[in-house]
């Protein structure tokens, strides 16, 4: 039986590719700051408390000797083009020690009819090409890229061929960034429902007739993946730096 805690099935933990190093020193000095960036997942919509707070409460609980700070910078809607455009005031001004970029979600879901049209595909891989360059010249921050969510809205025949490509594409763009690392949600949710036989009627909030926005329930268990993974980041970062001192 394989002893590996990161290859438990059904769902287990996700590891990051690179330890979180700067957010590690930042939990050390005791005053880590935290940048959430993207759309309605991050912004929060309805009733459903977002990942932001949530991952707050969750790492605070886990370290308590350390004051984190969480800037939520999401606005329910937006796509990579123009979260790219609010960086230098909305994340990089900030300071942050750890930044997390949610998106791809718009690009597929909103029709080419809508006001203003989403920007397409390849706008917005440009854009997270760009964000990324502009975050590791202008920041010494973490990067965290959180990809789409896998809930039926994605999932239709218009949409679920894009939604592929988009989730391919991101992590194409986290391989390729120096240190970049990505929470790959949409294959975690995929997980919950393909593997631990999640319905969707539990994964979608019940009040989202669009059925693209995650419930009370699945939001807690992302949120506590994409908390395991960080924190696991900076127990590796701790142990590196450790070793290095010796």
């Amino acid at each position: 039986m394989d002893s590996d805690p990161f290859k438990i099935i059904p769902v287990g933990p996700i590891r990051f590719e690179h330890p979180l190093r700067r957010f590690a020193r930042g939990v050390t000095k005791g005053k880590p700051r935290i940048v959430a960036i993207g759309s309605s997942t991050t912004a929060g919509e309805g009733s459903i408390r977002p990942y932001p707070d949530r991952l707050l409460s969750m790492l605070q609980s886990q370290i308590p000797n350390a004051k984190f700070t969480m800037i939520n910078q999401g606005i329910g809607g937006q796509e990579a083009p123009i979260e790219l455009e609010r960086f230098d005031a909305d994340v990089i001004a900030e300071k942050p020690d750890l930044v997390i970029w949610q998106v791809g979600t718009n690009a597929v879901w909103q029709s080419a009819d809508s006001k203003p049209p989403p920007p397409t595909f390849d706008e917005t891989i440009r854009a997270i090409q760009d964000g990324l360059i502009k975050l590791h010249n202008e920041t010494s921050a973490d990067v965290i890229l959180m990809d789409l969510q896998y809930l039926p809205a994605v999932l239709t025949p218009a949409n679920e061929e894009k939604a592929s490509a988009m989730v391919e594409a991101i992590g194409r763009e986290a391989k390729a960034a120096d240190g970049v690392n990505l929470f790959p949600r949409f294959e975690f949710m995929r997980a919950l429902h393909k593997v631990e036989k999640v319905s969707f009627d539990r994964m979608v909030d019940p009040g989202d007739p669009t059925r693209l926005h995650q419930s009370d329930w699945v939001t807690d268990r992302v949120t506590m993946a994409l908390k395991d993974a960080i924190a696991d980041g900076v127990s590796r970062a701790w142990s590196a730096e450790a070793a290095r001192t010796g």
